[in-house]
């Protein structure tokens, strides 16, 4: 049985659409609330849905999603819960895929072959560990393997061509382009420095490439959406549903944020 990710990014070539791709931070606003915005984010067009796995020490995050990280720690949010609110989400959605974002250290502490193994019954289908670069996985990897999880790995503009040549090897699902080198949440996209090493990766990879850091809006994800298979919008999601009064009006800022930029990344590529 093929993975959901494979799946999902082989009907979007088939259409000629850019994957939509937003991150949310498990239990930020409210951990009761997460799997009801899950199902906002596919309502709105999102294709895979990447959920940040709570964290002390958040280090390649920026300001709103380290925030977001405390506010979800303060309310009790661990793996264990990340794991039961992605169980949630598959009571009503089979289809869509599911990532994790995060760090090794919460992997570590719950053990690679029991993570793997909770994961993969839970519905997860891949994630990428931003502290772990490829090389550092390889026991983690073959429990992955073996529950049929994929490792999502990150590329950035000072990786040199050997070196993508490897990471491609040893991903799977699709790559992480980091937009620029820096934090999550920053200002500096510049959509015109992304052809030419978006064309230098794919020289090196048949997987999908996904663009992420820096995509705030309608604007900035249809010009990416240009030259990459996805496009991930993290912080300025983020920064819509942090005070949400209530469920509801997280649900309703999600669908009031992403339409716009749906929109916009579809227009795009006619």
């Amino acid at each position: 049985m093929t993975n959901r990710i494979d799946r999902r990014f082989e009907a979007l070539a088939g259409a000629g659409r850019a994957a939509l791709i937003p991150f949310v931070t498990v239990g930020d606003p409210d951990p009761d609330w997460t799997a009801g915005i899950m199902h906002a984010l596919v309502e709105s067009g999102s294709d895979l849905l990447e959920l940040g796995v709570p964290f002390s020490d958040p280090a390649a995050d920026g300001p709103v999603i380290q925030l977001a990280s405390e506010r979800a720690i303060e309310r009790g949010v661990t793996l264990q819960g990340v794991l039961d609110t992605v169980r949630t989400f598959r009571e009503k959605d089979a289809d869509t895929p599911v990532v994790l974002m995060g760090y090794l250290n919460p992997i570590e502490r719950y053990g690679h072959a029991e993570f793997a193994r909770e994961a993969s019954a839970a519905g997860v289908d891949g994630i990428l560990m931003v502290d772990c670069p490829p090389e550092e996985m390889v026991h983690l990897r073959g429990e992955l393997d073996e529950h049929g999880i994929y490792p999502i790995c990150l590329v950035a503009p000072t990786t040199t061509p050997e070196r993508m040549e490897r990471i491609s090897r040893q991903a799977g699902g699709y790559l992480y382009y980091v937009s620029f080198k820096g934090i999550t949440g920053a200002d500096q996209l510049q959509e015109a420095s992304l052809e030419q090493p978006l064309h230098e990766l794919r020289s090196h990879t048949g997987l999908p490439v996904a663009v992420g850091f820096g995509i705030k809006d309608a604007q900035s994800a249809a010009a990416v959406a240009r030259l990459a298979d996805g496009v991930v919008i993290g912080s300025a999601l983020i920064e819509q549903l942090a005070d949400a009064p209530s469920e509801a009006a997280a649900q309703d800022r999600v669908r009031d944020f992403l339409a716009p930029i749906r929109k916009a990344m579809d227009n795009s590529r006619r």
